[in-house]
């Protein structure tokens, strides 16, 4: 049953107009009502995606064919406490602790001190991780599990190279494809980044800015690599793929730029890291499994948010997120 109990306006950061970090603005808006299969969220940690400038300039409404209602309030994912249940919802309550996506919700996104979310795409907060952390993890976390599981069905005892494993969808990846049972080559970004990779499990792992990768991944798998998930692209990608073996597979996330380009006889496939309750249950259960580390880069303002969507482009691990409480 849905609450009344909640605030009628909210702090969130909307864009009146597509367009530069400029519209980006702290706004006073109406606290959104959930849906009949929606949960109303208070936010307490919003993820700060890659893909979110694109989102800021029109390029989701453009590709998905949205007409986009202002002000417009980005942010596709967030953890928080739930606020009230729409009338079909029984799998959550009022005071749950959730993590939740939405993409280009048309009631506004996370970047706001409350947000809906449809409650198959929620899941409790998983006990070895915060409700800070949990921002950050929904569609990275669902991205990283589908392409290794559906994209790639990688399966236990194989050879798997990550390649972009510091970044938000790579590190979750790193540790997923250990669950799986994998062996695992991390491609990562630095020397910081290498560190995080080893960290968290990596059976090897080579600076994709400073190694030979191509040469350490045929070292790692001598008669070849038999799957590769790309979550970054880059000049030396291609070369790095050269390594995996004849009927291997090959995936990517759309958006990743420019896009792999694999030897013959690899299959590569692009995906969209679409969530549902069954992957969102996979990766629940595999976080509760063991240690697990959701890396936050930094954590920023609302009224830093111009600041956060700029950081973006710099070298940076995991993930950033907001915290709307914070102002």
């Amino acid at each position: 049953m849905v609450s009344t109990a909640t605030a009628k306006m909210m702090k969130g950061v909307a864009i009146d107009h597509f367009g530069g970090l400029e519209t980006l603005k702290v706004k006073s808006l109406p606290v959104p009502t959930p849906g009949d299969d929606e949960i109303l969220i208070h936010v307490e940690s919003a993820g700060v995606g890659v893909w979110d400038p694109f989102e800021r300039e029109g390029g989701f409404a453009k590709l998905l064919g949205n007409k986009p209602k202002f002000p417009y309030v980005l942010g596709s994912d967030g953890a928080g406490m739930v606020a009230a249940v729409g009338r079909q919802v029984d799998r959550f309550e009022q005071g749950d602790r959730v993590y939740a996506c939405s993409l280009a919700n048309p009631k506004g996104g996370f970047y706001a001190e409350y947000a809906t979310a449809k409650a198959d795409n929620a899941a409790n907060v998983p006990d070895k991780v915060s409700t800070e952390q949990a921002g950050a993890l929904m569609v990275d976390a669902v991205t990283a599990l589908y392409g290794l599981d559906k994209a790639i069905g990688l399966k236990k005892g194989e050879s798997v190279m990550i390649i972009g494993a510091s970044g938000g969808v790579g590190h979750l990846a790193v540790q997923f494809a250990k669950r799986m049972g994998a062996r695992v080559l991390a491609v990562a970004s630095g020397d910081d980044g290498a560190a995080l990779a080893k960290k968290i499990g990596a059976d090897a792992v080579v600076d994709g800015h400073q190694d030979n990768v191509a040469a350490a991944a045929r070292a790692f798998a001598p008669e070849g690599l038999d799957a590769a998930l790309v979550t970054a692209g880059g000049s030396e990608v291609d070369n790095a793929l050269s390594a995996v073996r004849e009927g291997g597979r090959v995936a990517f996330p759309n958006g990743v730029d420019p896009e792999p380009k694999t030897p013959h006889g690899v299959e590569v496939q692009s995906y969209d890291g679409t969530p549902d309750p069954n992957i969102i249950e996979m990766v629940n259960r595999f976080i509760a499994a063991g240690p697990f580390h959701v890396h936050i880069a930094h954590t920023f303002r609302l009224g830093q948010v111009a600041d956060a969507h700029r950081a973006l482009d710099a070298h940076h691990l995991g993930k950033f997120i907001l915290k709307p409480s914070m102002g």
